[in-house]
């Protein structure tokens, strides 16, 4: 991956990923995986890490709070809603000084969005509160439901997990190609119809196949790198990206993961670091 100046994230039809955290639940030398897609002048945000280690990672990316239009909230574990909160704390605590800004919608699905409010509520001050259905609008999302965020086309879906309820989507981007989000945990066979084929695929990565003895990924309904590329394979996408990851040796996952991915995928195979963007 390389990082991409704003011209790219200007242009008619790019969009722009960025990677702020990789790391799964238990990284300490990562943050937590969450990542935006930037059409234009309009970012999603999916997931928010496990807390306000959000902010500088934005910060540092160049992706102001303002410019934020939608976030997607896949699940309700801590490592991804913790940080949604602290966005929503800053947003309304903008709005209340006076700034204005179009309201930011929340997506997800209803027992998600459910809890992240009453998180919220129970959390944050009455002020930040307030804005609550005015300045942040909560949009809960069915099974197969079909939603705009940041101007691009996209379908929530049940990714079927065996923990907490959890969303994956298809989004399109301008030029209709297709990106998958699939959450944190391994592929279900019902959601192939909307993953197979798709121009990226965003897929977790636990840890190499290689190490399955000492991370267990198993055990915690994960993937490793070797699952993932043989998934890529067989659902004949184009590009492969694998987040979620464990973090014991970071100065050399990116070999180690596509190297393993490779044994089944023969495609381009992305594994990024914290803050890394591509133009898609």
């Amino acid at each position: 991956m390389k990082d991409c100046n704003s011209a790219a994230a200007d242009a008619k039809d790019a969009v722009l990923l960025t990677m702020l955290g990789t790391g799964n639940a238990g990284a300490t030398r990562c943050y937590n995986t969450c990542f935006a897609l930037r059409c234009g002048t309009q970012t999603l945000l999916v997931d928010g890490g496990g807390g306000n280690g959000i902010l500088p990672r934005l910060d540092a990316a160049g992706i102001a709070l303002r410019d934020i239009s939608d976030i997607f909230l896949t699940h309700t574990h801590t490592d991804h809603i913790f940080g949604v909160v602290w966005v929503l704390r800053m947003v309304a605590q903008a709005v209340n000084s006076g700034q204005q800004r179009e309201p930011l919608r929340v997506w997800g699905h209803a027992e998600g969005l459910s809890a992240l409010e009453a998180i919220c509520r129970l959390t944050l001050p009455g002020k930040v509160c307030k804005r609550f259905g005015e300045a942040i609008v909560f949009c809960p999302l069915a099974d197969g439901d079909a939603f705009e965020a940041a101007g691009l086309r996209a379908r929530a879906f049940d990714i079927g997990s065996t923990k907490a309820k959890q969303f994956g989507f298809r989004l399109a981007m301008p030029d209709e190609r297709v990106l998958v989000c699939l959450g944190d945990e391994p592929f279900a066979e019902k959601t192939r119809p909307l993953v197979e084929g798709a121009d990226w695929l965003l897929c977790e990565a636990f840890c190499c196949y290689a190490d399955r003895e000492r991370f267990r990924p198993y055990e915690k309904h994960h993937s490793t790198a070797l699952d993932a590329g043989r998934l890529a394979a067989g659902l004949g996408v184009k590009n492969l990206l694998l987040y979620h990851t464990e973090d014991s040796d970071l100065a050399h996952r990116r070999e180690r993961y596509a190297q393993e991915a490779a044994e089944h995928f023969t495609g381009p195979i992305f594994v990024p670091t914290d803050g890394e963007s591509l133009s898609l």
